[in-house]
């Protein structure tokens, strides 16, 4: 036979478990304040990074007038390349092995060629160079 003392036992535990929680709660208050300290300094230093990833990217130099404009692959790993470096524009044929020359034009010379009827300033890449090369071929 269960006797009333021991009835009201478990009640007692639960009376008691909302107390023991409440004294656990600065601890508790201040363990998620050290984890918002410590993801804090994490993304700090994660931001830091990445300002002085993109600071020592940027091109310095003679490499900072350099500006490529555009590349067609003409084969598995050949590519012809417009680039753009004071004032003047270079076709330039690279391959896995080599970059070599192709033209040289100045820089007005392309964007009075493209037209005002495409988005990119440059016009068509492809169709300038098919234009070119045929122009070539015509005056050899």
């Amino acid at each position: 036979m269960i006797t009333t003392h021991h009835r009201f036992i478990p009640l007692l535990a639960l009376a008691a478990a909302p107390v023991h929680a409440a004294e656990s709660s600065p601890a508790m208050a201040e363990g998620i304040g050290q984890m918002l300290f410590g993801l804090g300094i994490v993304l700090a230093l994660l931001l830091g990074s990445l300002w002085l990833i993109k600071r020592l990217s940027t091109p310095r130099g003679a490499a900072a007038g350099l500006k490529v404009l555009g590349a067609v692959p003409v084969g598995p790993r050949e590519r012809v390349v417009l680039v753009e470096i004071g004032g003047q524009v270079l076709v330039l044929g690279v391959t896995a092995a080599s970059v070599r020359t192709l033209h040289t034009l100045p820089a007005d010379a392309i964007q009075t060629e493209s037209g005002a009827g495409g988005a990119h300033p440059l016009g068509d890449f492809q169709a300038w160079l098919k234009r070119s090369m045929e122009r070539r071929n015509d005056a050899n």
